[in-house]
């Protein structure tokens, strides 16, 4: 293990807080209206999917589990049920006909018939296991989209590097039978975080900035892909604009699709979500929610929080912060990963370090 990454894993594990009644929600601040809970304490939830019959499914990255989250009457807590363990790095799910979709680091499990099977999970099938196995940036977030396909990110396996365009450094997509492999976008670092315009049906996807440049270089990035092919400029170039002290001689900035937003140095742009529900304001409908899982090299910490992404037509107007307070005089008790509208226009939110759901609401509580 490199030393970057070994202060990485000394510094993820780090003790958590000890549990979910014990975390200082009031801390949080949110725009006026709007209120944060507990949903269900979940450890290291990271990926979010909905099941048909509001079964919310949560996938891990470090404890090989993958829990359910049936709701409990009412609908505002529910309680993590363990449906698969011992797989490498679950980060991935996603939901489609009936069946649940885990993506571990080189190979897309399907469990059929979930929902109706909660306390006795079927065995998987392997949709397909022809993914690289690098542990760098192998964790996968995944997602069906409006095309029916299953869209699958292979980071690089590095912090910089001219990997195989074919099989890194890209967002590929595959038919819910594993067949049919297409790369539909290059020069992508490593994405954790995608979802489809509700209206334009264009995708839309964070991407992690490459580490060792300063705290502020290179910037992480919002992007938009408006068609299948497109060249995100990873590892030649960074946030549009600055070529790599490396690679960036080999190749112009201006050959490749520049983000339609900068995040900020470092803060790890994880779970994206366009929201469609009807319970927030009107104004928030269709806006951009961006969970930001923190700096870790960074001098001064950045991210460890949600922020929001307006849009007008297809150019992001402003992004704001939604969510604070996670990060208090450089310590932080909690790190966002993944967001999810509900079906009653709730959102939730997952957090890895403090090993909970949360679920964000407007207005009077149910």
């Amino acid at each position: 293990m490199t030393r970057p990454h070994l202060l990485l894993a000394l510094a993820l594990a780090l003790a958590a807080p000890a549990g979910a009644a014990d975390l200082p929600l009031e801390k949080l601040r949110l725009p006026p209206g709007f209120s944060i809970e507990v949903y269900a304490p979940v450890p290291g939830a990271r990926s979010l999917t909905l099941g048909a019959n509001g079964t919310v499914f949560v996938g891990t990255q470090r404890s090989g589990k993958v829990y359910a989250l049936a709701p409990r009457p009412g609908g505002r807590t529910a309680e993590a049920v363990t449906i698969a363990e011992g797989l490498n790095a679950p980060n991935g799910v996603a939901f489609r006909e009936g069946a649940l979709y885990v993506a571990e680091i080189n190979r897309i499990l399907r469990y059929d018939g979930i929902e109706t099977r909660l306390a006795n999970p079927p065995k998987p099938v392997v949709v397909t296991d022809s993914y690289p196995r690098d542990g760098h940036h192998g964790w996968k977030f995944i997602a069906f989209g409006p095309d029916g396909w299953l869209y699958v990110p292979v980071g690089a396996p590095c912090n910089v590097c001219e990997a195989d365009p074919e099989r890194y450094s890209l967002l590929s997509r595959i038919r819910p039978d594993g067949s049919g492999y297409e790369v539909y976008a290059r020069g992508i670092r490593n994405t954790v975080g995608f979802d489809w315009h509700p209206e334009t049906k264009e995708l839309w996807f964070n991407d992690h900035g490459r580490d060792m440049m300063g705290d502020d270089l290179p910037s992480c990035e919002l992007n938009r892909a408006s068609k299948a092919g497109q060249h995100f400029g990873f590892p030649y170039c960074h946030q549009g604009d600055t070529p790599d002290p490396e690679f960036g001689s080999k190749r112009s900035c201006a050959e490749f699709v520049p983000p339609m937003a900068k995040l900020g140095g470092h803060v790890a742009p994880n779970g994206l979500r366009f929201y469609t529900g009807n319970q927030f304001p009107p104004e928030y409908r269709n806006r951009i929610f961006i969970a930001q899982h923190g700096s870790w090299n960074r001098s001064k910490k950045s991210g460890y929080r949600v922020v929001m992404a307006t849009l007008k037509g297809s150019e992001v107007a402003k992004v704001e912060p939604f969510i604070e307070g996670w990060l208090e005089n450089e310590r932080h008790w909690g790190r966002p990963v993944d967001l999810l509208v509900m079906s009653d226009g709730s959102l939730l939110v997952s957090d890895d370090y403090a090993g909970v759901v949360y679920r964000v609401s407007y207005g009077r509580k149910s």
